[in-house]
């Protein structure tokens, strides 16, 4: 028996009880489902009969389903980034208010560190109505920075639960510079198996960072990049770029994360990016556009140390 169903918010539940029940399940991806130019009536019982047509002649794309234990690890991942999109915006609240009011801090002191809550915590108003809005506001962003703090705690305890597939990968990541455990941890969640991607072309192209193009004949025209891909794993891919700015060394952080790590494929990618960095300002580029590039090469060289990692991560048989 075969089953299929477009991948949608119900996330794989569906999948993971009919493959429990022997029925041979497909995750199609709703994108890649053929449509005709002129079919503009759109049912269920019109849509549950093309998939089945299209099911049937192997027109459909499959999605890659990951395990139940990937699927955990990445719906933590996600909280946390929630967390952190929530932790930004009660900051921006609490300093506009601060800003508003004219209370503005000394020379020097730095934005959210300790030093700065404290010197928020000894402004007074002479109204009540400011104190109560100031005292709201503070709560919410020592909240937010416990929230944020008490999810990268479970996230460092799920990886001990991985399996050594996943861990494999999460070492072999933090030895690129720029990718620190958290990135490490993201990139291994939302990627699950990278030994499904034949070439790191595939990979580049799976996270939306390369160039859209319309060609024909002899006209080549290349826009802005899709963004038809992941968006989590191109955000990581771009802040990462920015560190291969600098010159190319490995710090003491760097360091303690590449001990017992190979880190060959590390250390060509500091130069290589660096110099493409380099070359892509000296021939006048937009900044961010070479971050781009930047991070849309990164991704080649995890795909190089995740093939690797998970290589040796793989169980030995023993005769």
């Amino acid at each position: 028996m075969r089953a299929c169903y477009e991948a949608g918010p119900t996330g794989y539940v569906l999948y993971w009880q009919l493959t429990q029940l022997g029925v041979e399940c497909a995750v199609v991806a709703p994108t890649l489902v053929p449509v005709k130019a002129g079919d503009r009536v759109k049912t269920d019982r019109r849509d549950a009969e093309k998939l089945a047509r299209n099911h049937r002649s192997d027109d459909l794309t499959a999605v890659w389903v990951p395990d139940e234990g990937s699927e955990a690890l990445r719906d933590l991942v996600w909280a946390r980034e929630a967390a952190k999109q929530d932790q930004l915006r009660t900051r921006h609240r609490l300093s506009k208010f601060l800003l508003r009011t004219g209370r503005r801090p000394a020379m020097g002191l730095k934005a959210w560190t300790e030093r700065y809550l404290t010197w928020v915590q000894q402004i007074h108003f002479s109204q009540p109505a400011q104190e109560f809005t100031l005292l709201d506001y503070l709560h919410e962003v020592q909240h937010m920075d416990e929230r944020v703090k008490r999810l990268e705690q479970a996230i460092a305890e799920a990886v001990k639960w991985a399996s050594p597939q996943v861990q494999e990968v999460i070492r072999g990541l933090q030895a690129l510079r720029g990718v620190a455990h958290l990135s490490a941890v993201t990139i291994a969640a939302e990627l699950g198996n990278i030994s499904r991607f034949e070439s790191a072309r595939k990979l580049m192209g799976y996270s939306g960072a390369v160039p859209s193009e319309d060609s024909s004949g002899k006209r080549q025209r290349r826009g802005n990049i899709t963004k038809t891909g992941n968006a989590h794993l191109r955000r990581i891919a771009v802040e990462s770029a920015w560190s291969y700015r600098f010159r190319p060394a490995i710090g003491p952080r760097l360091r303690q994360r590449q001990e017992g790590v190979p880190e060959e494929i590390a250390w060509k990618a500091q130069i290589r990016l660096h110099k493409r960095y380099w070359k892509l300002m000296a021939a006048g580029k937009d900044k961010q556009k070479i971050i781009t590039a930047v991070g849309r090469e990164l991704l080649g060289f995890v795909w190089a140390i995740g093939i690797k990692a998970e290589t040796a991560g793989k169980p030995q048989m023993t005769a």
